[in-house]
């Protein structure tokens, strides 16, 4: 699955690596890239993005200094089985620019809270996109903010990355 956010160098990033530590801890076996709609190859996460990742205790043993922004991609968007935005504008962009990914990309937060349970990643995939986008689902972007903006941010991204995995538990990623 790719995570996706803006400049891929907060929201995305944060998702990315505690979607690995689930699928760990889950025995899942989940692949994940990261990416971003408005990239500055290359990178660096910000120092705030770490620092938020570094105060949740079940990410520790990370090494999240390795991390370097990318572009999302024709590749990117071939290779995903799923695309999580963080806001209705980046699922928006992926059906504009990808129009082969429309179909697996959907915000995180309208997944979690409009997927139907107990059924298969494909359904339940097809559900939420089916819904459309909503700004009202937003992960705001902490960027700009200070540091209690990204670690409100990490602790909202958090509770949803549990919880999604918590709703495809069973399902084929």
């Amino acid at each position: 699955m790719v995570t996706l956010c803006t400049g891929n160098v907060a929201r995305s990033v944060m998702l990315g690596f505690m979607l690995v530590t689930l699928a760990e801890a889950n025995g899942e076996n989940w692949t994940v890239r990261t990416a971003g709609t408005h990239v500055i190859e290359g990178s660096a996460m910000s120092g705030r993005t770490r620092d938020a990742l570094e105060r949740l205790d079940e990410l520790q043993g990370h090494h999240f200094n390795a991390h370097r922004s990318h572009q999302l991609t024709d590749a990117d968007v071939a290779w995903a089985d799923l695309i999580l935005a963080s806001e209705a504008d980046q699922v928006n962009f992926v059906r504009d620019h990808f129009p082969g990914g429309a179909e697996r990309v959907v915000q995180l937060h309208q997944f979690v809270r409009r997927a139907p349970l107990e059924c298969s990643l494909d359904v339940q995939l097809a559900t939420v996109v089916a819904i459309g986008p909503s700004k009202l689902f937003d992960v705001v972007d902490p960027a700009g903010g200070d540091q209690a903006a990204y670690d409100e941010c990490a602790r909202q991204l958090w509770q949803l990355a549990q919880v999604f995995a918590t709703v495809v538990a069973g399902a084929t990623v």
